[in-house]
Order: structure tokens, then C-alpha cells, then sequence
């Protein structure tokens, strides 16, 4: 019997009342073994709506009380965190390991939540005039919502609802429609830790769902993350109704070698950082820019290792790679690779006839190596979200920088030398919003903000971190004067007031 994911609203399941579901797939099998309940129109004003009553008394409530649930739910994320995995890589085919990596980057941000109180710690300033005091606050915004991608179910939307709940918000989380599950057991777990109904609320869908959300009047700020082109289209139309808009887009991630790095170590952190979870990550090194004379010894150290990497199913301990999320977008990888000499690569490694056996039907695909890419490959230009990594070549630090700042992505970047000098430049002169020194996959932690520049982010705040705080809330500054009895009448006074 195939299993059906529906709505989360007002603290309870909602059956699908559109009668539109979506298969949900098992890409290490080919398998649909869930369907997904679409969300209509009535169904998204629902979630809204449960929201909306739930923000008349969560938005006052006190932050002992907000963090006190937070504390709880995340005790039983933790306790939990093998199960969620478990929905993880029967969803989106990443491995057991890598599926519980996830969960513990989303624990980080519960943490910085459950500490929200200092972020929130407002300003005062004393007798900036006589008997004149002056104090900033932050307050929340009311309801937000979320629209969260295929490749991390769990760990973006831990981004984005731990702050913007801890804050006093409430929040419609639209999930992928291909890995649903995950983001409906973190429902289920917030209702346990005494989250109150119609705080947090789940609609599952397609774009139906999506341009309701971005145009409902009683939605206030909406986070994104997902691809260059849908980021620019949910700032653009959010912001054209009145919303604070989040919109994490592409990535096109390079990696620059210098000669004098330590190449075993560069060849380790290129393998994980581009092959890692079949590279569906928006924070994957997609492009290692070679200076000099290490192009040729590099490219042989990452072959040995690539060849080495084991693929296969998510639930076996032994594979270190998965599947593709669904047989589309494997058909969409490969053609990248099957096109790359005509366009003047050359295919040091094709994994583009990769099965498994006895499990032929998934969406399989090996590793793929382009060297000598040139910057008008198609495989350059694009986000190609799969197990394929470019190596270009440039023959001075100064040329490989222009390369980098000429993509039109800029969300993370690496350097990898012994060269402190060349690294503080490399970080000053980048053009990227999160910048790795020897360190492939530089993911800030939970303290600080993620967030990318130029393509790759539209909007004016990054996402977690100090960044997500003053997203999800909005400032006031009051200036109060309490005057003496013993004052005289001020009387009346046109002119314009002054500070004495």
C-alpha cells in the first residue's frame, strides 16, 4: 500500500482536499513508495490562517516560554535524529551517514535559538535629553513562511523556523514535493515539545502552493533556497507584494589550487566537497581552478580517489555515494558529461553508464572528471547539481581570482596553499559571500550568517546567524520623557524639537 504524506495545519494532520498528490520515489530503487497530498489555494489560506490566530498569542508570548519549547524540541530532534535520517535517504537516496550530518548542522541552529534572548537584547540609552531616555527594540514580524529544497529536507528547514518561532513568528514551511517526509516528522516532533497549534505549519505542493504564499497578504517574509532562476522569481514577486524576501539561489563553488599546497590534502577535499551526497549541494565544489605547473598531478591524485568512491544505496553502510533524486534530473547530469568533449573538454573520467546491481531501475550515476574545461563548456556555466567536477587551469593566482570573480555565482569559494599571504588576499579580493582557506566546504556554523553574493542571493539578508535574527523581526525605537512634578508647563513650542 503506498504511503501518503499530507498537511500539517493548526497543530494536527490535514488530508489533502484537492485531490492532487505527487509521487514521492525511492531513488536507489526507482520505486514510488509515497504519494504527496498538492496544497490548493483554500488549503495554503488554511495554513495561513492557522497561523495568523496562533500569532495573536505566540507573538506575546514571553522568550522563558518560547525557549522552553525550543529546549525540549531539541531534546527529541536529537533522540530522533537516526529516524529523520532514515526518512532522508528514503527520500532523497543520500547515505545513512551523510543523511545524519544533516540533522546535526539543523541541530545547531535549534541551539542558537534556544539562546535567541541575547540576539533579541534591545538597546537604551539614558537622559539623551533632560528626562529623556531613548530604547531600541525588535519585534516579530507576524506570519512567515519557508520554501525549502530537495537536498537537504531537514537542515534547511532547521534554518529557518527555530529562529524565526524563537522570535515570536509563526510559520508555513512549504517543503520539497519530492522528499516531503522529513519536514512533517519535525511537525510532529515541535507538537510533542508543546509547541502550540498553528504555530508551525506544513503544505506540501507544487508552484500552486508557492504563488499563493508569495502573494497571501497575511504573509509577511518569506526564506528561500533553491536555484538561481526560481530565487530571482520568489524576490521578485514577493517583493512586489510587500514582502521581506530571503532568496538563496545557484552556486558554481571553485576551489583554487596554489602551487605550493598540499595537493594529497587539496585531491582529499575536492573528492568530498564535489562528490559528496552525488553533489546535490548548493555548497559543492563544482570547479578547481589549477595555477601552474600542479594541473596535471592534481587531476591524477583526484582520479585515484574517485575511482575509489563506493555507490550505492543509501540504507548499506558500506556505499559512500547515493543517487541522483530522481531519473530526470540523472538524465539532465549526464548529458553535461556526454557533451564535454565536443565542447573542448577532456573526460578523464565518464560515470555516466553507472548501475548497481540488483538495483537497476534507480537513478544512478558514477563520477564524472572534466579537465581542461573552458570557461564556455556548458558544464562550467551551469549549475549542474551532480557528481561531475570540472579542473580548469590558470597560470597565475592573479588569473585564476579573475576566473573565480568572473562567474556570475558568488556563494562559496576555497583556496588551498601554505601561502598565509596569498590567503589574505584570496579572502579580501574574492567575490563570494563564504570563503574556505584550506577548508573545501566553508559552511559557517550556527552563530554565524550563511549567504551568498552576486547570483547567488537576492535579498538583503543572509539566512541564520545575527543575519536570520533581524530577518525575522523588525525594529522600534521608543523615546520616552517622564517630567518632573516639580517642572514648570512647557507650553507651546512650534519649532523644531531639539535635544538640550
Amino acid at each position: 500500500m503506498t504511503n501518503i504524506v499530507n498537511h500539517w495545519i493548526g497543530g494536527k494532520t490535514a488530508e489533502g482536499a484537492s485531490g492532487t498528490y505527487g509521487p514521492v520515489t525511492n531513488p536507489a530503487t526507482g520505486e514510488v513508495t509515497t504519494k504527496v497530498a498538492f496544497a490548493s489555494v483554500d488549503e495554503v489560506d488554511a495554513a495561513v490562517a492557522a497561523a495568523k490566530e496562533a500569532y495573536l498569542t505566540w507573538g506575546q508570548s514571553s522568550l522563558a516560554q518560547r525557549t522552553s519549547i525550543l529546549f525540549r524540541f531539541r531534546a527529541l530532534l536529537d533522540e530522533h535524529r537516526d529516524e529523520i535520517a532514515g526518512l532522508i535517504t528514503a527520500e532523497h537516496g543520500k547515505v545513512h551517514s551523510d543523511a545524519l550530518g544533516e540533522v546535526a548542522r539543523g541541530l545547531e541552529i535549534v541551539d542558537l535559538a534556544c539562546g535567541i534572548n541575547v540576539q533579541l537584547k534591545g538597546e537604551l540609552s539614558t537622559q539623551v535629553a533632560t528626562r529623556v531616555d531613548v530604547s531600541s527594540i525588535r519585534q516579530p514580524l507576524g506570519v512567515v513562511a519557508g520554501i525549502t529544497p530537495f537536498n537537504f529536507p531537514a537542515m534547511v528547514p532547521l534554518w529557518m523556523f527555530p529562529i524565526a518561532i524563537a522570535c515570536g513568528n509563526t510559520f508555513v514551511l512549504k517543503p520539497s514535493e519530492k522528499d516531503p517526509s522529513a519536514a512533517v516528522k519535525l511537525a510532529e516532533l515541535l507538537s510533542e515539545a508543546g509547541l502550540p497549534d498553528g504555530v508551525f505549519n506544513v503544505v506540501h505542493g507544487d508552484k500552486v502552493a508557492v504563488d499563493r504564499l508569495l502573494e497571501h497578504p497575511d504573509v509577511k517574509a518569506v526564506s528561500f533556497v533553491g536555484s538561481t532562476p526560481i530565487a530571482r522569481y520568489i524576490h521578485t514577486t514577493a517583493s512586489a507584494n510587500g514582502k521581506r524576501v530571503q532568496a538563496l539561489g545557484g552556486a558554481k563553488n571553485h576551489m583554487l589550487v596554489l602551487p605550493d599546497a598540499d595537493l594529497d590534502a587539496a585531491a582529499d577535499a575536492a573528492v568530498s566537497a564535489a562528490y559528496g551526497s552525488a553533489g546535490e549541494r548548493c555548497m559543492a565544489i563544482s570547479a578547481v581552478v589549477a595555477v601552474g605547473s600542479v594541473g596535471d598531478t592534481l587531476v591524477e591524485k583526484i582520479r585515484e580517489r574517485a575511482e575509489k568512491i563506493k555507490i550505492g544505496p543509501g540504507t548499506d553502510p558500506s556505499s559512500e555515494m547515493g543517487p541522483l533524486i530522481t531519473k530526470a534530473h540523472r538524465d539532465k547530469v549526464a548529458s553535461y558529461v556526454e557533451g564535454a568533449a565536443a565542447e573542448g573538454c577532456e573526460v578523464v573520467l565518464d560515470g555516466t553508464g553507472y548501475t548497481v546491481e540488483g538495483h537497476e531501475d534507480g537513478h544512478w550515476i558514477g563520477l564524472s572528471l572534466l579537465d581542461r574545461v573552458p570557461t564556455t563548456a556548458k558544464a562550467y556555466q551551469d549549475e549542474i547539481f551532480g557528481p561531475v567536477l570540472c579542473v580548469l587551469r590558470a597560470e597565475t593566482y592573479e588569473e585564476g581570482v579573475a576566473l573565480i570573480n568572473a562567474s556570475p555565482f558568488g556563494n562559496g569559494t576555497a583556496i588551498f596553499t601554505r601561502d598565509g599571504g596569498a590567503a589574505r588576499r584570496f579572502q579580501l579580493e574574492i567575490e563570494a559571500g563564504m570563503v574556505g582557506v584550506n577548508v573545501p566546504i566553508p559552511v559557517p556554523v550556527g552563530y554565524h550568517s550563511f549567504g551568498g553574493w552576486k547570483d547567488s542571493l537576492f535579498g538583503d539578508h543572509h539566512i541564520y546567524g545575527n543575519d536570520g535574527t533581524h530577518f525575522y523581526t523588525r525594529g522600534k525605537v521608543v523615546t520616552t520623557r517622564w517630567p518632573d512634578p516639580a517642572d514648570a508647563p512647557a507650553g507651546v513650542d512650534l519649532g523644531f524639537p531639539r535635544n538640550h
